[in-house]
């Protein structure tokens, strides 16, 4: 018996619904299977040098716009299955602004998990120990990551732009590696730095040694600043500071190279002569007593640890070795006889009787990551820096290997003292106390 008209055309759409339902099941299959896979397969965005891809996400940006963007960009090939992720997983409202970076195998829930976390993109610049406020400056103004508010500003007018009028830049701010993201200035990044070296100096102060010659916090940043710059041997600190601390304490001339050099600003040309030690500046330890006005430089946590910490000896001298290190001695000649040996090129053994020397620290420099090298000597050059040579043997030698000026009256306005701290036979004629 032939089924009815309306029998066969009921069961022909039966027959299509099913089939599809089975086409759009099967579509619904593949897409699932696809969005699944999208999921954990690493994206592509452009190539970028060995840099990490960026991209950023305004205030205020829609989550469709946002997947526009990524596939305009090339990390996605199509927006609808990031969509679908941020729907399904419960974030499309929870996404924030910011720079982002894609590293290599992010996948898209990786991504979506960042920028919901707002885990934005990090820079990083590291200010060095051994800086002068100038040099700071300097480096901060090549930055080209940074908003550049400091335009203009020097040395002298830097820490009024940071709200701390009447107050010297001068080691200041704290070395370190600091993070900063897109938006920071370099205003904002010596705030930083500004509060580092305050929270840091007074927790190292805090723990100070006791008995120290130094009368508040910003005579032990001073003090750890010319550390700082006399040697790169994170060991040998400690020492140097007992040199300073000692002659502190006996009322001698500090007679160090760095804060001459500082001294001298843009007149330095590399070399530093006998004249320049007669050259009387606030900042000549060699002309005036005590300890100088400011820094002379950033010094780094172990610096600052060193000048509240210094170790325990009789040495008041060091010469530089030539090999990153230095010879302490505790009296004039066994120092003299150093020098001859480590600076002059001389034959002498350093002394092997009388007072006992500092050991020696290290043989082989191992500079800090971020530190100068301490400087080195030049053959047939008594100090470091020196260029008059000729006279070297018969002059008196500072603490620190430089000849001394020959002795006799200093120009007017030396300083505090009315005569010269010129070593002749000891130490004792050689500094008023």
């Amino acid at each position: 018996m032939v089924p009815p008209r309306a029998s066969r055309r009921g069961l022909y759409w039966l027959v299509l619904a099913l089939a599809l339902a089975l086409a759009l099941g099967l579509a619904g299959l593949i897409l699932w299977q696809r969005y699944e896979a999208f999921k954990t397969q690493p994206l592509s965005p452009p190539p970028t040098a060995g840099e990490p891809f960026l991209f950023d996400i305004p205030t205020g940006m829609s989550l469709r716009a946002l997947a526009r963007e990524l596939t305009a960009l090339g990390v996605l090939d199509h927006p609808w299955f990031f969509l679908a992720l941020a729907h399904l997983s419960g974030q499309a409202a929870r996404i924030k602004a910011g720079e982002y970076a894609i590293p290599p195998n992010t996948t898209p829930v990786a991504l979506l998990d960042k920028l919901v976390r707002n885990q934005v993109h990090q820079r990083a610049i590291t200010l060095i120990e051994g800086w002068t406020a100038a040099q700071l400056l300097a480096a901060l103004a090549r930055d080209d990551r940074l908003v550049h508010k400091l335009e203009g500003v020097t040395p002298e007018t830097l820490m009024a732009a940071l709200g701390r009028p009447g107050q010297s830049p001068e080691g200041r701010f704290f070395p370190d590696t600091y993070r900063f993201t897109k938006g920071t200035s370099d205003l904002d990044l010596l705030k930083r730095a500004a509060l580092a070296m305050d929270q840091v100096l007074a927790e190292e102060w805090r723990d100070r040694a006791p008995g120290l010659p130094l009368r508040d916090p910003e005579q032990a940043l001073i003090l750890a600043s010319i550390i700082e710059k006399e040697t790169g041997l994170a060991s040998e600190r400690p020492a140097i500071a007992g040199v300073f601390i000692r002659r502190l304490q006996l009322g001698m001339r500090l007679q160090t190279d760095p804060t001459v050099i500082f001294g001298l600003g843009a007149a330095f040309d590399g070399d530093l002569r006998r004249a320049d030690l007669l050259r009387d500046t606030p900042y000549n330890t060699y002309t005036r007593a005590g300890l100088p006005p400011t820094p002379i430089a950033l010094p780094g946590r172990a610096a600052l640890r060193a000048a509240l910490h210094p170790a325990p000896g009789d040495s008041l001298f060091f010469v530089a070795k030539g090999d990153g290190g230095h010879w302490f001695s505790a009296t004039l000649d066994e120092h003299n006889q150093a020098v001859r040996r480590y600076q002059l090129g001389g034959r002498a053994q350093p002394p092997q009787s009388g007072t006992q020397l500092q050991p020696q620290i290290q043989t082989q420099p191992t500079v800090q990551s971020g530190s100068r090298p301490q400087h080195q000597p030049t053959s047939g050059i008594v100090s470091p820096y020196s260029s008059s040579s000729s006279t070297a043997a018969e002059s008196p030698i500072g603490p620190s290997g430089s000849t001394l000026p020959a002795p006799g009256p200093l120009p007017a306005g030396t300083g505090p003292q009315s005569t010269p701290s010129l070593f002749t036979s000891s130490p004792q004629e050689a500094f008023d106390p």
